[in-house]
């Protein structure tokens, strides 16, 4: 079958692989027939390489139609179609009964001291083969995949795989106050979406900050008011004066670790990348940073008593953080990645009838999965939104 392999940094190409098989009672297999990429794809593309082995299959957002099922799957049968969230986990343990799938007690990537595996991302997370391919092998089946009406495009519902709960997650967790304001620090998929579950929630005011036109465009066609971060305004100064002088009540980092304006952290991230494998990987897990440029500029966004929501990724392990001013200004910080099946019954009903959340027409790019070198490089370029694949 054919698969988004990686090969290196900036470099990956459709192959040719082997087919996936049933390995385990709980698994099931799926002919995929749309994958999203996704910013945190882009992180494996350059800033995490020193965690990635040349053969991984990439892509972590997939839908397909359920071609095989495993002895212990009850509730799949071969011709169901289904989204398969970006993360796999039980459904059982401790931590899924909480709503913590991503912290999953039966699937923890334990020897790597990591949470769920991710499909298609990193030895960290198990290095388990991605979406971004033919055909997807997936384990813990019998509680994962979420099965959709077979008689919608597959735009309307792909994107339950990560960007919706992600960007639910992200709007639930800066916890905006009633007659309060957001803030969303990016406006890529991830921040577009916060904006829009954000607006649809009845937040009084959303603020969209972001460098690319097209971006800005697109949200403040939504009703977001939005300001340039490279332009000639102070964008503190301008949220302030956009809230009676405080700043946010609540604010989305919607950017993560590859922020503009972060040059020395983007150096730093470089190194691991010039040093051999297994050098590179000791140095990226015990003295890795980010680029912290959107991480300080939501401290210093928010009001005093405040919210952070943390949906850009991060993985530095030696990042300075302002201590003492997060605890002057009494921030509350909240973060992970999404725990896609706690969010499901809240984000389904969002998806049926009138599409408020224009998931219909989101993605800005539809390609063949042979074209995914340059969807990659495109998106690397913010020449894209979002970018799906058809297959």
């Amino acid at each position: 079958m054919k698969a988004v392999v990686w090969h290196g940094k900036r470099d990956v190409r459709v192959d040719e692989v082997p087919e996936p098989r049933i390995e385990e009672p709980t698994d099931a297999v799926i002919r995929v027939t749309s994958t999203g990429l996704c910013g945190s794809d882009l992180h494996l593309y350059e800033v995490l390489t020193p965690f990635m082995t040349p053969g991984d299959i990439l892509g972590h957002e997939p839908m397909g139609v359920v071609t095989e099922v495993g002895s212990a799957i009850t509730d799949l049968r071969p011709g169901d179609r289904v989204v398969v969230p970006f993360q796999i986990a039980c459904g059982s343990c401790f931590m899924c009964a909480r709503g913590l799938q991503t912290q999953c007690e039966t699937t923890q990537v334990r020897e790597q001291g990591t949470g769920a595996p991710l499909f298609g991302y990193t030895k960290l997370y198990g290095s388990v083969p991605g979406g971004q391919a033919e055909y997807l092998r997936v384990p813990q089946a019998h509680y994962g995949p979420v099965i959709v009406p077979p008689d919608v495009p597959d735009d309307r519902y792909l994107f339950l795989s990560d960007v919706l709960p992600t960007a639910y997650q992200a709007v639930a967790y800066a916890d905006v106050p009633e007659n309060g304001t957001l803030a969303v620090l990016g406006l890529g998929p991830i921040g577009d979406m916060c904006c829009r579950i954000a607006l649809l929630r009845g937040v009084r005011q959303v603020i969209g900050i972001d460098l690319v036109p097209e971006r800005m465009a697109r949200a403040r066609a939504r009703g977001v008011t939005t300001l340039d971060v490279t332009g000639k305004e102070d964008v503190v100064e301008a949220v302030r004066d956009l809230t009676d002088g405080r700043g946010a009540d609540s604010v989305i980092d919607a950017v993560g670790m590859e922020a503009h304006g972060g040059t020395a952290g983007k150096l730093a991230q470089n190194l691991g990348g010039l040093l051999p494998g297994r050098a590179a990987e000791k140095i990226a897990g015990k003295a890795g940073v980010d680029r912290l440029s959107a991480l300080h500029l939501a401290i210093d966004l928010v009001r005093r008593g405040g919210t952070i929501s943390l949906s850009g990724v991060y993985g530095g392990m030696a990042d300075p953080m302002p201590m003492l001013t997060l605890f002057d200004k009494q921030i509350q910080l909240r973060m992970g990645q999404a725990n896609v099946r706690h969010w499901v019954p809240d984000i389904l009903p969002l998806l049926a009838g009138d599409d408020p959340l224009g998931a219909d027409d989101f993605a800005t790019h539809h390609l063949r999965l042979d074209q995914a070198s340059d969807a990659y490089a495109m998106f690397q370029r913010k020449e894209t939104g979002k970018v799906v694949l058809r297959v």
